[in-house]
């Protein structure tokens, strides 16, 4: 998971030559494109049952990513703003974004102040089958914040693996 908190826009640091694209010369990708994690594959082990662990499922088998993602950005922001204990989005994410979320600083914007932060429309992309990317503008005092999340169908539900917050 990635925290990220936007600062004030600022000259650029780099003094460096800058590198322009030209027109009709292809960009290189990076190397690595996240995509869809290998599914566990069932079998006896020495230590736990068959089945034991998390299961994962299908898209015919989890709830509207399109709700169920409102729910955890709401959820997330409210915490990160202080009207409720940062533990009850702990169900809702991976074990990795609830440490970062408990270790990291929150974003100002969203701690700060008594004016409420609005969250707009959700989106929802499905990349592949049992994971959703869903996204949002939340807005705050007249500023818009994006909040994007990846969410992979565990256990017949919805959880947060990844977790960016501009």
């Amino acid at each position: 998971m990635r925290l990220v908190v936007v600062p004030t826009p600022q000259p650029p640091l780099d003094e460096g030559p800058l590198q322009l694209v030209r027109p009709g010369v292809a960009v290189p990708r990076p190397a690595h494109r996240p995509g869809p994690r290998p599914r566990p594959q069932p079998g006896p082990s020495d230590d736990f049952p068959a089945g034991f662990g998390p299961a994962w499922s299908g898209r015919a088998d989890l709830p509207d990513p399109r709700v169920a993602g409102r729910r955890l950005l709401t959820l997330t922001l409210e915490a990160l703003a202080g009207r409720r204990p940062l533990s009850q989005v702990q169900p809702l994410t991976s074990v990795g974004v609830y440490a970062a979320l408990t270790r990291g600083r929150r974003p100002r914007w969203c701690a700060g102040g008594t004016t409420p932060l609005l969250l707009g429309a959700v989106h929802v992309c499905e990349p592949v089958d049992g994971v959703a990317e869903v996204s949002a503008v939340a807005r705050r005092s007249g500023r818009a914040h994006a909040v994007a999340a990846r969410l992979e169908g565990i256990d017949g539900r919805w959880r947060c693996t990844a977790l960016q917050i501009g």
